[in-house]
């Protein structure tokens, strides 16, 4: 008995979508939160912040 199935490739094939967006907004929210200048820095509007 195989442990993933075709229905199982199925389902995860439609939260697909929906996972990158969350996973998405989380990781924004990381870097939000975290100030990380190395890559916020290019942000539009935010990295105006880091001017010298």
């Amino acid at each position: 008995m195989p442990a993933i199935g075709r229905k199982h490739i199925e389902l995860a094939m439609k939260w697909l979508p929906s996972a990158a967006t969350y996973g998405t907004g989380a990781g924004l929210t990381l870097l939000y939160f975290t100030d990380w200048k190395l890559v916020l820095q290019y942000m539009p509007y935010y990295g105006g912040k880091f001017k010298e």
